[in-house]
């Protein structure tokens, strides 16, 4: 099923190429946003990344109760053309029922709201799906399990159904007359994204509207009520990963706050935007009005445009690679992809609201890769190790240099990061260099602690210089009897007291500053203390499962939080790298 995908990947860009054109040449306009676009690709990226994981939930349930209560399994009826029809009539009526419930049943539009957060209509925005449906969504479709609609020709229909659905999602196709009274079709749909009073939860066909002709959801799209699309608590970001979770947060912080607690479950299964009562008197929501809905578009240069479209198209490569080796991949290592991939996605949404810089969004690229690489999943591992603190040195002094020139701050900065660098290639040249590449991440945590120093005392807390002071003697502890040599008792000793003390004097910063910048730079030196932890347990207690995946992620998500939120929490002020 993944290799289909593959093959309509340039067929969907293809068309979507032609509706742009289209619309420049006969409607007079752009029917794009650069910055919307990205976003809907990336999250119907993210949705059949996510898929490869999920087949359990769909196919796989969907088999077993087939295998398990099929009343007609084995009907000649399904092996002819009327059977095929029936089975996609069948199937579009449970998905009619999905769909409502998709946008009457809060738990359900956590799901669905991803399709409609777009303030834009275009093929695009057909391609922007959930990665959550799968959770509940196969529900809808265990009556055809039941009826023994085999699982290959419930899958037949279900991408039939889905593909026929990628056109109808365009504003450049008017009224079809009879059509209209039966199929979905472009102006139905229009209907269907719309946020007007007289549009709203309306046209849930996906290929036929004559389930909403029967059961009193239908409305056609009216000349004088031109539609608004989007949805009436707008996403108002570009972060796909947030685009994901937003509704889910929203129930789950509703359902925390309200006293009354059989509203903290009621609110997941009540309409979407119902508040219990004591919320509804404390924090109201405001009444939607047409009137009160703005665009959601941070300005990007033509630069940044050019570089997130090739950082996209690197990323569909990627994409095309993975779906089409996922069937025969271990589900292990699809997560591992999965994960890679989506927070490429999610950098570059970061970038394009302009909170990452165009380097920083490199630094996680190449941490990414390098990661991989130690995996042996990519090639080059040996030039992909060195650079994400490469480019993190560059970052630096780049970010110093546009805003107030290279001070003191930079300077520790820099330096720590360099000595990362030289202990990252000190440990990958061949040969035992694990001392010297020791002593030059030693030297980056004695500038880390000085950097940390800023703005506080010498280990505000006791407490936390306590707890670290003792995890490290825990761990010293237990490594002690692994250490047969004294330099290297020595070596580890000194490097477990330093890093100790450096976590230390982070936390205790973050306590006396008390801003988010401080806290993640401290989560960002707990992680470097795990990372740190990970690797004297690989090399000196049991070699761990996958030890470069965790040793290597953990590293540069330290170094990454040190390096984006210390400059924050220095000067106070925001990157605006566009």
């Amino acid at each position: 099923m993944s290799k289909v995908i593959v093959f309509a990947m340039p067929v969907f860009l293809l068309l979507i190429a032609i509706e742009w054109v289209w619309g420049r040449i006969r409607a007079g306009r752009n029917v794009y946003r650069f910055n919307d676009a990205i976003n809907s690709l990336s999250l119907g990226v993210i949705s059949q990344l996510a898929g490869v994981l999920t087949r359990l939930l769909t196919i796989g349930i969907y088999s077993a109760v087939f295998g398990a209560i099929a009343i007609f399994p084995k009907l000649e009826f399904w092996n002819n053309w009327y059977g095929w029809v029936f089975a996609l009539l069948f199937y579009d009526f449970c998905y009619y029922w999905l769909h409502r419930a998709g946008h009457e049943v809060a738990l359900f539009w956590a799901a669905h709201v991803v399709h409609h957060q777009s303030q834009e209509y275009n093929l695009s925005t057909a391609l922007r799906q959930s990665s959550s449906g799968a959770l509940f969504g196969w529900i809808f479709y265990l009556p055809m399990a039941v009826a023994g609609v085999p699982p290959l020709l419930f899958g037949i229909v279900a991408m039939i159904d889905l593909l026929y659905q990628f056109w109808v999602h365009t504003e450049l196709i008017g009224r079809l007359g009879w059509f209209d009274r039966v199929f979905c079709s472009p102006s139905n749909h229009r209907v269907h994204h719309a946020v007007n009073d007289r549009y709203l939860d309306r046209n849930y066909g996906g290929l036929l509207v004559i389930w909403d002709r029967m059961f009193g959801s239908f409305q056609p799209e009216i000349e004088s009520d031109r539609c608004v699309y989007g949805t009436r608590s707008p996403l108002q970001s570009w972060d796909p990963l947030w685009a994901n979770a937003e509704v889910y947060s929203a129930l789950a912080s509703t359902s925390w706050r309200t006293r009354n607690w059989s509203d903290k479950l009621r609110v997941w299964f009540k309409a979407p935007g119902w508040q219990p009562a004591d919320l509804a008197l404390s924090d109201p929501k405001p009444a939607f009005t047409l009137a009160s809905v703005r665009r959601y578009d941070p300005p990007l240069s033509s630069a940044s445009c050019w570089f997130i479209g090739v950082q996209f198209a690197l990323i569909l490569a990627a994409v095309s690679q993975f779906l089409w080796a996922a069937d025969s991949m271990a589900v292990g290592q699809s997560a591992i992809w999965v994960v890679a991939i989506s927070s490429a996605l999610w950098a570059i949404g970061l970038f394009m609201q302009g909170r990452l810089a165009m380097l920083e969004l490199l630094l996680l690229e190449t941490a990414l890769l390098a990661t991989l690489a130690a995996l042996g999943w990519v090639a080059f591992p040996m030039a992909l190790k060195p650079m994400p603190m490469s480019i993190a040195c560059v970052f630096v002094v780049q970010r110093a240099m546009s805003s107030h020139g290279l001070g003191k701050f930079d300077w520790l900065l820099g330096a720590a990061l360099l000595a990362s660098l030289a202990g990252d290639v000190l440990l990958m040249l061949p040969g035992d260099h694990f001392i010297a590449g020791l002593a030059a991440f030693l030297v980056a945590h004695l500038f880390y602690i000085a950097l940390f120093r800023q703005q506080a005392p010498w280990f505000p807390d006791r407490r936390a210089l306590a707890a670290s002071m003792g995890f490290g003697a825990l761990m010293y502890a237990a490594l002690w009897s692994s250490l047969a040599d004294p330099v290297l008792k020595l070596a580890v000793g000194c490097y477990i007291g330093v890093i100790s003390l450096m976590v230390a004097q982070a936390i205790g910063r973050a306590r006396v500053i008390g801003d988010a910048a401080s806290r993640w730079v401290a989560i960002g030196a707990c992680l470097f203390m795990l990372s740190d932890s990970l690797i004297a347990i690989d090399r000196f207690l049991t070699p761990l499962p996958m030890a470069s995946l965790w040793i290597l992620s953990s590293y540069f998500a330290a170094q990454m939080l040190i390096v984006h939120h210390s400059r924050a929490m220095s000067a106070g002020a925001g990157i605006n790298p566009h």
